[in-house]
């Protein structure tokens, strides 16, 4: 099942695509996908149901974060989890994964403009398999990690690398910036997704192709990083998992390139849908 949220004005709804890429309104089974909602019990409950009778959604404006902004407690990002990526900023595979935080101040919706922070010389783009949460982890062991897994999504971890790398401190003020984080269009529930370590995810700056990797080339895999993950906090239902970038990414260019306002980023991950940025100036 894939469930979105989809605008109307300012309202936001919820929405479920069917299997011929029909919106169908959701609001009678859900009030949001939100963290009481995006549950392994509640998603099991409604893809027991007749999705078809639900009322299609024939004009919208627009396509929401895939999880309600206000009821994501975390995002955790996992940072050199691609050894090629790793290869091409001149790092090495750490022997447990880096883990940091981007602000949920940073959500927006897929296709949303992103802004170029103001004195941002090297903002940059990072296409990754986002994971959410749908039942609480804590000291899990690997083998139960799909147990706690909601589904996945798209992820664009938006950088920029002068805040990040070159200011000091942690990588959380290079990875915050406000529309930094675009997440959906859809919350993939797992049935769909039989095995999260064989999808190709991509990335492509004004047309032109500058990701193009494959999720079986991470280095920490998706069941040990939630089984890692609780292990140092609990994971709660829409607690969502950035777990990483393959190659590709301006700062790993030569020479290096980075985003300016008119820039067009699209990207996807497989079987997971498509997500298009405008970059324009704060």
């Amino acid at each position: 099942m894939k469930t979105l949220r989809y605008r109307i004005g300012n309202e936001v709804k919820p929405g479920i695509l069917d299997s011929d890429e029909n919106i169908h309104d959701a609001s009678s089974l859900v009030s949001d996908w939100d963290s009481e909602n995006v549950t392994i019990e509640k998603l099991n409950e409604i893809k027991s149901m007749d999705i078809s009778s639900l009322p299609k959604v024939e004009n919208f404006d627009g396509i929401a974060p895939c999880v309600c902004k206000k009821s994501v407690g975390k995002i955790i990002c996992i940072g050199l989890n691609y050894s090629d990526h790793a290869e091409e900023t001149g790092m090495k595979v750490p022997p447990e994964p880096i883990i940091f935080f981007k602000a949920t101040s940073a959500i927006i919706g897929p296709n949303d403009n992103v802004i170029i922070p103001k004195n941002s010389q090297k903002s940059d783009w990072e296409v990754e398999l986002g994971i959410v949460i749908g039942k609480e982890a804590k000291y899990i062991s690997e083998n139960e990690s799909q147990d706690h897994i909601a589904g996945y999504c798209v992820v664009n971890d938006l950088s920029e690398r002068a805040f990040q790398i070159e200011r000091s401190g942690q990588w959380v003020k290079g990875k915050s910036c406000d529309t930094f984080g675009p997440i959906g269009p859809y919350l993939v529930t797992k049935d769909e997704i039989p095995d999260p370590q064989n999808l190709k995810l991509w990335l492509e700056l004004n047309g032109k192709r500058v990701q193009d990797g494959s999720t079986a080339t991470m280095v920490y895999g998706v069941n040990f990083l939630v089984s890692y993950l609780s292990q140092f906090m609990s994971l709660h239902p829409g607690d969502i998992i950035s777990t990483g970038t393959p190659p590709g990414v301006g700062m790993g260019m030569n020479p290096q390139v980075f985003l300016k306002p008119g820039d067009v980023m699209e990207l996807g991950v497989e079987g997971l849908g498509t997500q298009k940025q405008k970059t324009v100036a704060a």
